[in-house]
This record gives C-alpha cells, sequence and structure tokens, in this order.
C-alpha cells in the first residue's frame, strides 16, 4: 500500500489581493490584503471546512508573511487570525504596525 504525497503550495494573487494556499492544485483557503502605500493590511483569512485541522491557515499566514518581508512592506494585522499569529510569533514584530482607527476607516472605505 502506497501513499501518495499531498503538495501544498502558497502563492500571491496580486489581481485578487489575496494569497492562497493550493492542496493538490485545490484552493483550500486564503488570506486578503489591501496595500496602503507600504503596509499590506491583511483584513481576512479562511480555510475551506475540507482542509480544516490541518495546520494550513498557520502555514499560509506565515508564507505570506515572509513575502511581505522580502517585499519590504510592513503588516497591519486587522485580520484576528493574523494578529492571533503574531502573538505567537515574535520574528514578525519588526515589520508589524499597530491597527489604527484611520486603518480602520481606510479599509472600510477601500472595502466599500
Amino acid at each position: 500500500m502506497s501513499e501518495s504525497a499531498t503538495t501544498t503550495v502558497v502563492e500571491r494573487k496580486d489581481d485578487d489581493r489575496h494569497y492562497e494556499i493550493l492542496v493538490d492544485d485545490r484552493r483550500a483557503g486564503l488570506t486578503a490584503y489591501r496595500d496602503l502605500g507600504m503596509q499590506r493590511v491583511f483584513y481576512h483569512t479562511e480555510i475551506d471546512e475540507a482542509f480544516a485541522g490541518q495546520g494550513l491557515g498557520t502555514q499560509l499566514v506565515q508564507q505570506a508573511l515572509v513575502d511581505v518581508r522580502a517585499s519590504g512592506m510592513r503588516i497591519v494585522p486587522i485580520c484576528p487570525y493574523v494578529a492571533k499569529f503574531l502573538k505567537r510569533h515574535d520574528e514578525f514584530a519588526d515589520i508589524t504596525d499597530p491597527v489604527t482607527p484611520d486603518a480602520l476607516r481606510w479599509l472600510k472605505a477601500e472595502l466599500g
């Protein structure tokens, strides 16, 4: 009996303004953002129920934040999942900005 290996990939989709995690080429979840100058404002993360409990949310957010660092941008964690991740992973503290009322107003206007 042989098991096939699962392929998991995180991709940034600039046109859709989100990162998505693919499991065997099937989208399992995403974390959505909008850019405000040099800040990448994360506002929503979701993992499809069929993929729940596999640690994919953590993998998705970690790889997204590594990409943000590599691009020279900063993180604004409006999304509760991203904020919770950052509390457990202080290696991103140097590029994390606080959520401010101005950022919340801007995001509300941006999303309509």
